[in-house]
């Protein structure tokens, strides 16, 4: 692998700085967006039973906010009815939005990052490319040069090589970076999908409670 990061040339080492950093991305994300960290499966279900006949303690109400994503979503509502038991639902429902807004800007961390090297990884790799092709026609010597026909094969070669590798490399890196992006927008997307269905349907049952 050195042999090629040499043989590449200076302009690869951007390529590498971003391969990188997007394998430190991916990692985190897969780390990060765990379905266990973000919408367990039997939550809602849960924080329904414990509030079937009140709003819970505080303390339960903070165990739920540090249990997920969802968790701190459902906290809100139940701290808003805490704050105000008279509250409507759409005073509920505004906070529970505006923590969903919340976690879903932190779901969505890095993902641009990741798609702006997906994006710019193919376009360094271009530029490696015209480097090296400069290189290429730079090695052609003016007539008395080092060869007959006019050519630094030495040169010609090393131009060569900057052009394919970094061509080659912007793609491996872009090409991983744009299936994870796209893996991960998706998985978002569904997390999000499932804390609104669970928000519509918490926020129905604490204004049942709050009637009561």
């Amino acid at each position: 692998m050195l042999s090629i990061i040499q043989a590449a040339g200076w302009p690869i080492w951007p390529l590498v700085a971003c391969s990188i950093l997007a394998l430190a991305l991916i990692i985190e994300r897969f780390v990060n967006l765990k379905t266990d960290r973000i919408a367990p499966a039997k939550l809602l279900d849960e924080a329904l039973t414990v509030s079937r006949t009140s709003v819970p303690s505080g303390d339960v109400v903070s165990q739920l906010e540090q249990n997920s994503a969802l968790g701190e979503v459902l906290a809100s509502g139940f701290r808003a009815l805490n704050a105000n038991p008279r509250c409507t639902e759409a005073d509920l429902r505004a906070s529970m939005e505006g923590s969903g807004r919340i976690v879903a800007h932190r779901l969505e961390r890095y993902l641009t990052a990741l798609a702006t090297i997906a994006s710019a990884a193919p376009l360094l790799g271009l530029l490696g490319t015209v480097i090296g092709m400069i290189e290429i026609f730079g090695s052609q010597a003016p007539t008395g040069g080092a060869t007959m026909g006019g050519a630094n094969p030495v040169q010609l070669a090393h131009g060569i090589s900057v052009a394919l590798y970094n061509t080659a490399f912007g793609l491996i890196v872009a090409i991983p970076s744009l299936i994870f992006w796209r893996y991960f927008r998706a998985r978002v997307d569904g997390y999000l999908l499932t804390m609104e269905l669970a928000s519509e349907r918490f926020v129905r049952h604490l204004d049942t409670l709050r009637s009561k």
